[in-house]
């Protein structure tokens, strides 16, 4: 079962900056240290979680964002 949390709990942020500044790469430890992944994906190996498309994984860069 799905677990709901109430909309006082949620948090909506921006990571905004230039190409290759690290938006990514920051993003993941994010996600690793609030538990959302239970590994940090590196960019370079293709194993960012947020970038889930096939170019994304193959150029190391992010082409969509990610919601």
């Amino acid at each position: 079962m799905a677990r709901t949390t109430p909309m006082s709990k949620t948090r909506n942020i921006g990571i905004m900056a230039h190409v290759d500044a690290g938006k990514t790469t920051t993003s993941e430890r994010i996600l690793y240290y609030t538990g959302k992944t239970h590994k940090i994906g590196e960019v370079h190996e293709g194993a960012a979680t947020m970038d889930w498309m096939a170019q994304e994984q193959e150029r190391g860069i992010t082409i969509t964002s990610a919601a």
